[in-house]
């Protein structure tokens, strides 16, 4: 297992980066998270569009164009030489005053980090995880909007905090307003009486890539899906929970806050639509 990080063109073993950047001193930044399946990067072209506009939301300017990042890409994909990788990719403001001034950064850095894929149990698969309802709120849309995926991500840290201390996984958290949102790095769906149920984008979510494809899977495949808003303890009434995202695909949910979701294992709409994501996937090839 290799890890490669290419900086501003520059691919290393080891990396390192001035404490002065405003990425690291104020968390004056923006990164996509991209997964190779038979080592292709999976949905390149929607994670760099989502890239830019996350830039745009920050004003801050990439340096290069996505034909540019996609050769260093593959270059540092090609150095580190894995059978399949994780790729992150960490545009920051630059080197500055010491000021959350954003004015005295002239040349803002583009990282491209590649390491193996992380490998998630399949136990997790099969039998789902532990999620738990924390007391941590999602960011309001009006303070930062989750729309634009930023380094910014204390809140995400502290609600997997609490939910480890109960003893589960990872959390879900609500909005100011206390409607569902999301995971600390994923996107929230769940069954009642047979539909399937995601969160609005205007309940102040990051629409994840994986979350679209399933959104489009659903629809091609005649499921009956809504995307609303609802109270936290919507979710208590579940009969199917899973979370989705670049790494851990459809990841289904058995237990939340200590107690069984459904009949205590991944229903069978939540494994309808891993193995329709994971056709998806091979077909990419």
């Amino acid at each position: 297992m290799t890890t490669k990080i290419n900086i501003n063109g520059d691919i290393q073993d080891e990396a390192f980066i001035s404490i002065l950047d405003h990425g690291f001193l104020f968390g004056d930044s923006i990164y996509e998270v991209i997964c190779t399946d038979h080592g292709k990067p999976c949905f390149l072209d929607e994670h760099l569009k989502r890239l830019y506009g996350s830039a745009s939301g920050i004003s801050l300017d990439i340096p290069h164009d996505p034909e540019w990042i996609k050769t260093q890409i593959q270059a540092t994909l090609d150095s580190a030489g894995n059978t399949e990788s994780y790729i992150r990719i960490i545009v920051t403001r630059g080197v500055g005053d010491v000021d959350i001034d954003p004015s005295s950064c002239f040349h803002p850095n583009l990282i491209i980090l590649v390491k193996q894929v992380p490998q998630i149990p399949d136990e997790s698969y099969e039998k789902g995880i532990a999620v738990a309802l924390v007391s941590i709120k999602r960011n309001s849309r009006d303070a930062l909007d989750p729309a634009v995926k930023t380094g910014n991500y204390l809140n995400n840290v502290l609600a997997r905090v609490e939910a480890q201390k109960s003893g589960a996984a990872d959390a879900i958290m609500v909005n100011p307003w206390g409607q569902l949102t999301e995971g600390t790095t994923s996107n929230l769906f769940f069954v009642r009486d047979g539909r399937l149920l995601t969160p609005e984008k205007d309940c102040g979510i990051l629409s994840g890539i994986t979350r679209e494809k399933i959104i489009q899977l659903a629809q091609e495949n005649g499921m009956a899906l809504e995307e609303g808003k609802w109270p936290g303890e919507e979710l208590l009434h579940a009969d199917e929970i899973f979370l989705s995202g670049t790494v851990k695909k459809v990841m289904p949910v058995s237990i939340l806050d200590n107690r069984p979701v459904g009949t205590g294992k991944p229903g069978p709409i939540t494994q309808k639509m891993m193995r329709l994501y994971g056709e998806l996937l091979e077909s990419l090839t």
